[in-house]
């Protein structure tokens, strides 16, 4: 069995040094197309007036690398937030039982809105492979409820070379 800590290495080596072989962060050059297609992108129009279009979910659908994309940036995230985390955790236990417990209640909803944002974004993808490999992987953190305990470097591993194939990057 592996230590939690391992699984701490391993995941910030993995998600943190770009094991997905994500975009870069967004810069400033221009917007970065949402998921949900809750956001508007501005853009301007040759005359220089700026105009808001709203992407629509089923435009996005057909956007296997922006979806690819998004799904390597949320992994990214989730790896940061898991590392303050289990920083988090491991400061809570020396606190007592109700920082513990505040703490613990922190760590499940992240993964919960880590599994959740993957299940969204398998919903969304066209592409049968991509969908069915986002849908694995939410369905794989979503099974752990919150305990990082059951994280390891190989279970991290295959998560990223699941989504590494989808996007055609493995």
């Amino acid at each position: 069995m592996r230590t939690p800590a391992l699984a701490f290495v391993a995941l910030a080596a993995l998600l943190l040094a770009g094991c997905s072989g994500g975009d870069p962060a967004p810069t400033a050059a221009g917007p970065t197309p949402a998921v949900g297609g809750s956001a508007a992108a501005t853009t301007e129009k040759p005359t220089g007036t700026a105009t808001t279009e709203k992407p629509t979910d089923t435009a996005l659908a057909e956007d296997t690398e922006a979806i690819c994309a998004q799904a390597s940036r949320t992994s990214t995230s989730f790896g940061t937030t898991f590392a303050e985390d289990y920083q988090l955790l491991i400061k809570a236990a020396a606190e007592g039982a109700e920082a513990k417990a505040r703490a613990q209640e922190k760590v499940t909803r992240d993964v919960e809105n880590f599994s959740f944002a993957l299940l969204d974004m398998s919903k969304l993808a066209s592409d049968a492979e991509l969908k069915k490999a986002l849908a694995a992987m939410g369905a794989q953190i979503t099974a752990l409820k919150g305990d990082v305990a059951k994280i390891d470097d190989k279970k991290l591993a295959a998560l990223h070379a699941t989504l590494d194939k989808a996007c055609g990057r493995g």
